[in-house]
């Protein structure tokens, strides 16, 4: 049986499901404030990462934020 899964940037990402999308970006190494994250086509203001669920087969899109000019 296939491992669960999210789509991540395009690539199938394998998610330590049920997880909430906080706890998918802390696996990835992602520190929660540093990305801008759009889920299944809606963005989420960082206040929602923590309580947000993941599910098999979603869509996420996301961004790093670079400070800089």
């Amino acid at each position: 049986m296939k491992e669960p899964f999210v789509i991540a940037n395009g690539r199938e990402t394998p998610a330590p499901l049920p997880c909430s999308l906080e706890q998918f970006l802390v696996a990835q190494g992602l520190p929660p404030r540093s990305v801008v994250v759009e889920l299944n086509g809606e963005a989420l203001p960082p206040s929602q990462f923590k309580t947000t669920p993941l599910n098999q087969g979603d869509r996420l899109e996301i961004v790093r934020i670079v400070a800089g000019g």
